[in-house]
């Protein structure tokens, strides 16, 4: 290990790395902390949250109360409906009556907070990460990033890191090596939506949201160039994700204090089994799809669009024209080919392992599978010495459970990291925030030997 030789002595105290929500959204609270020095880097330009999902139409799957801030804060300067105000929106968004407010909007919402935070800094590619050592022999940590507005690179200094990195799209094996301009990933939509149009038969290939958004534009195309349109999943049906009342509990702080304190292979058994907790098709985008659906079928018109479900595309074979598929249905026991010109991959995301900490891999303390051990207050498990501290936003599904990337939680776990950063209360944390019980709830009668 390095020692610690800025001769500048600025020494932040925290360096927050990627600007997705949940970093905007520590940054946003730490703006009314004076006594915190921060710094939050994004390699990008500016703010843009999910650009090739920008789908006309679509809207957050959580209520606008899962801002940036205000399930922590709801006086901030910085929540949903300051920036309404703000925009002179108030009436409209009044009128419209929805809780569940346009992607686009959220986006722009995003956008406008971090113009005002000078903490926010874009065009930031940080480079490398690596723990250095004071005279007392604690460590800080060393951020090596490079400036594209400048053209060099930096050398940063903090006590604490907050990795906001996010996740990456996962790609299948089968069609790895087919990635390219005609199979593409579900994030990168609009982007290479023009070359639909000159299709002659397109596949969609996933069962979540983005799947089912994606494939509903794709329809409304098919029906302006008239290519073949094919969905399949290897999901048992297109069915919608868990939403009643009592479901969206387990998206709660309570919920999450219970999942943490489960042994590991518990926990790990409990995620293979709520996938619908978090893994569906939003109810409205099911209606829309069958209602749309139906509206084209109108007058015994049979427009070239198939949904096939409990089937896998265990691969696929490139030809001079296009990609042969290579079908299985998991409840027939059956192989079949399809052909298509266009394969677009919904096939959602994994967590993701930044290159900047190729130097940090000895000193972060790894699970048996190769993930974060995770503490409860999000810091990571490291060897490094003295009290600065790694955290982690939505890296932690595994040890904290289904709310990690869900946004409605986003202010709560920044509260909590907020708070044990400073040694105190800065954002009152509450403890009975759902009406059932996850655990046992201690009996006041007696159990019989």
């Amino acid at each position: 290990m390095n020692n610690f030789t800025n001769t500048s002595n600025e020494l932040y105290d925290v360096i927050g790395i990627g600007l997705g929500p949940f970093n905007l959204g520590l940054a946003a609270l730490l703006d009314s902390v004076p006594e915190v020095k921060s710094i939050f880097l994004e390699k990008r330009r500016a703010f843009n949250w999910h650009p090739g999902m920008l789908i006309d139409g679509t809207t957050l799957q959580v209520p606008f109360f899962a801002d940036l801030v205000s399930m922590a804060d709801v006086r901030s300067d910085y929540s949903f409906l300051r920036y309404l105000e703000a925009h002179n929106r108030l009436y409209h968004f009044y009128f419209l009556e929805k809780f569940h407010i346009p992607r686009k909007e959220y986006n722009h919402y995003c956008q406008w907070v971090s113009k005002q935070l000078d903490s926010c800094r874009f065009g930031m590619d940080v480079q490398a990460v690596a723990p250095v050592q004071l005279g007392s022999g604690d460590s800080v940590y060393e951020v090596t990033v490079w400036n594209e507005t400048l053209q060099q690179t930096e050398t940063l200094f903090t006590k604490h890191l907050v990795l906001g990195i996010g996740s990456v799209p996962s790609v299948p094996n089968a069609f790895q090596k087919a990635l390219g301009k005609s199979v593409f990933h579900s994030a990168d939509y609009l982007s290479n939506k023009g070359i639909c149009a000159e299709a002659e038969s397109i596949a969609v290939i996933g069962s979540g949201q983005s799947a089912a958004e994606v494939f509903l534009d794709v329809a409304k195309e098919q029906e302006k160039h008239g290519f073949s349109l094919r969905w399949y999943t290897r999901s048992k049906g297109f069915f919608p994700m868990e939403y009643s009342k009592l479901g969206l509990e387990y998206f709660s702080p309570d919920y999450t204090r219970f999942f943490y304190q489960l042994p590991q292979e518990k926990k790990d058994q409990l995620l293979q089994e709520q996938g619908l907790l978090y893994k569906g098709i939003s109810s409205e985008t099911i209606a829309d799809i069958y209602d749309y659906l139906y509206e084209r079928s109108v007058g015994c018109h049979d427009p070239d669009i198939a949904l096939q479900a409990m089937t896998e595309i265990v691969g696929i074979e490139k030809t001079e024209t296009s990609f042969v598929l290579q079908g299985y249905h998991r409840i027939k026991d059956e192989h079949f080919t399809d052909k298509a010109d266009i394969i677009i991959l919904g096939t959602g995301y994994k967590p993701a392992f930044p290159e900047f900490l190729s130097k940090m891999g000895d000193w972060i303390d790894w699970d048996e599978r190769g993930r974060y051990k995770v503490k409860e207050d999000y810091r990571l498990e490291t060897y490094v010495d003295g009290p600065s501290e790694i955290f982690v936003q939505n890296g932690e599904m595994h040890t904290h459970g289904v709310g990690a990337p869900d946004l409605g939680l986003g202010a709560n776990r920044n509260a909590i990291i907020i708070n044990t950063i400073t040694g105190r209360d800065v954002y009152p944390v509450q403890t009975k925030n759902v009406f059932q019980t996850f655990g046992t709830k201690a009996a006041s009668i007696p159990v019989p030997l």
